[in-house]
């Protein structure tokens, strides 16, 4: 197989991976008051990730960042909309790290991370009074995704499992 027909193939299953993703955002298991939700999104960012490798994982991220803004992301200034998407939904290259929850909890943090300080910079009118807003920002942020990555990384793992078995993936 040529360099270039690997690439479109690529290219092509990770177009697919992220329209898949876009189709699971419409199966919320909760949505918090002031956004973020646990859905399954991820799961096909995830198993792109793991069987792409690292570097077409960020891409992956990167373009479902852009998507999520071009399809009405919450847009308070550039700086936020760019920490909040493109920025957090890179980290996802992490899942490709060995072992696979290994990958998932550096992916989580990374995202988190960014989420943090988005959530602590543009958000912090939400923290009760009194709370400093990087905990305010963590505490609200962190659970959220933890749930979403410990949701989407079992749903990942078993059909990757369920995969690897009957397609030899």
């Amino acid at each position: 197989m040529s360099n270039k027909h690997s690439t479109t193939v690529i290219m092509t299953e990770g177009a697919l991976c992220l329209a898949l993703s876009f189709v699971l955002t419409k199966i919320n298991l909760f949505t918090m008051p002031q956004g973020g939700s646990v859905d399954f999104e991820l799961v096909p960012l995830i198993l792109f990730t793991y069987r792409r490798g690292w570097k077409w994982g960020i891409r992956i991220g990167i373009l479902s960042g852009i998507m999520h803004i071009i399809l009405g992301a919450y847009f308070y200034t550039v700086v936020q909309v760019i920490l909040d998407y493109p920025i957090a939904y890179s980290f996802i290259g992490l899942a490709d790290l060995h072992p696979f929850w290994l990958g998932l909890i550096a992916a989580w943090a990374g995202m988190t991370a960014s989420s943090v300080i988005s959530g602590a910079i543009f958000f912090a009118q939400y923290a009760p009074e009194g709370q400093n807003p990087w905990v305010y920002s963590f505490l609200y942020n962190a659970p959220v995704l933890g749930v979403k990555y410990i949701v989407s990384g079992i749903a990942a793992f078993a059909l990757w499992k369920i995969l690897e078995r009957d397609l030899s993936i």
